[in-house]
């Protein structure tokens, strides 16, 4: 539990802002505090909060992050389930600019921070603590102490317009991973607290199986130019386009991304065009399939066939969604998979940036060592980026295996071909 009032008050923070000035090492602060008089235990919290502040900086603030002096009140659970302020200011975007909001399961505060500021925002949770946190830092992000209500999110009287929820996700006992259904609350309760508002949206997963969703609700997609870091499912009013799937990339700003053709880099399908490749690609994420397959596969209407001239990556954000296939097939007729379930697009031209990153393809051969090693001699490469799709292994052991020798660069992927595993040497454009 944190000590809220040692770590709001203005000496410890005072401490920690001189502390980072100075560049204290963990046993100067230590030292320091031990003779200002601080006790063990108050030791121990300060510097545990210390870890946190530069991170909640970054995190809400970005690069303005480096040089601000505001504390917020969180520990490292609170802080790492919160939504950062890229995506937040993203999310600003779909509010109406009047009303109330109750946000449910509000943690820290993440969802609330960037809201339109004419909107009321009311904190629920079942965490006392988590409720502190939020009145807290309400009052530092939004300029004033938020309304909190202690309760079960799933039975609280309604006091709101519209909602917005971050349901728990619990670990399955015994498994590493977490079971993207296994939700506090389910999403069928999600679907039930939506009946009483107007309008509103629910934080899920990337990977969350769509067929759950209802038509008329609007899926958005979230992410940046590496990742697919949430996906958002719009309610009642929320939902201005209902049965359509969104996958959206923003820049650390919040702002939407600006594609090769300047268009924004917003890519567009329905509901019901991706629901059945989910549930076909969500069989690839059951406990025990290897990380690297699990990670990498999508399913998608496009045909198989042989290796072209280029080899093109979906972002994050189209295989998450599901488009790649789509916008791949748009932008080049011929554009078609190289294996069934492994998410790379060959076709005899690069596809569009950012939706794709290229590769023009040098060579390729049978996944063997002395079979890799003549083909990277044959190329003269020497310095190896290994990428992986449908193969598990250690990229840098097995850098160390083949002992490039060459003065040359090249991307080295180890993918499958019509299912059979394949090595294929590229350029990155």
């Amino acid at each position: 539990m944190l000590n809220f009032e040692l770590l709001t008050s203005p000496a410890v923070q005072e401490f920690i802002q001189n502390a980072f000035k100075r560049k204290m090492d963990a046993l100067q602060v230590s030292t320091a505090l031990n003779k200002a008089g601080y006790s063990n235990e108050e030791r121990a919290a300060i510097m545990d909060y210390m870890a946190l502040v530069p991170k909640f900086r970054e995190k809400f603030y970005g690069e303005a992050g480096k040089k601000c002096d505001a504390f917020l009140l969180c520990d490292r659970l609170a802080l790492e389930q919160s939504t950062a302020q890229d995506i937040g200011r993203y999310k600003a975007n779909l509010w109406p600019t009047e009303g109330s909001v109750n946000d449910l399961c509000c943690g820290m505060g993440g969802d609330s921070f960037f809201l339109p500021s004419a909107l009321k925002v009311i904190g629920v949770d079942l965490d006392e603590n988590r409720l502190a946190m939020y009145r807290y830092n309400s009052n530092v992000m939004r300029g004033a102490v938020s309304e909190t209500i202690l309760g079960d999110v799933r039975t609280i009287d309604n006091r709101a317009d519209y909602f917005t929820i971050d349901p728990a996700r619990r670990a399955v006992e015994g498994e590493n991973q977490r079971d993207l259904r296994n939700l506090t609350p389910t999403f069928e309760e999600v679907l039930e607290i939506s009946k009483h508002y107007k309008g509103g949206m629910a934080k899920l997963p990337p990977g969350y199986p769509t067929d759950e969703i209802p038509q008329d609700a609007e899926l958005v997609y979230l992410g940046s130019h590496s990742d697919c870091r949430e996906l958002l499912v719009l309610f009642g009013s929320l939902a201005h386009n209902p049965g359509k799937v969104r996958a959206i990339m923003v820049d650390k700003s919040g702002n939407v991304v600006k594609a090769a053709d300047g268009s924004d880099a917003i890519w567009n399908g329905t509901l019901s065009e991706i629901q059945a490749a989910s549930n076909k690609d969500a069989e690839h994420d059951l406990p025990g399939c290897e990380r690297s397959f699990r990670n990498a596969t999508s399913e998608s209407d496009l045909p198989v066939g042989k290796v072209a001239e280029y080899l093109a990556e979906p972002t994050a954000l189209l295989i998450r969604s599901h488009l790649f296939g789509a916008v791949a097939i748009a932008a080049a007729p011929d554009a078609h998979l190289i294996s069934e379930g492994i998410a790379y697009v060959t076709c005899s031209a690069p596809l569009p940036s950012p939706a794709f990153a290229n590769f023009k393809i040098l060579d390729k051969c049978e996944i063997a060592t002395s079979a890799v090693r003549d083909m990277l001699k044959r190329h003269n490469v020497g310095k190896l980026t290994m990428k992986l799709r449908g193969v598990k292994l250690d990229p840098d052991e097995e850098i160390k295996r083949l002992k490039p020798k060459g003065k040359q660069s090249a991307i080295l992927f180890y993918t499958r071909f019509m299912g059979e595993k394949i090595a294929i040497l590229a350029e990155r454009l």
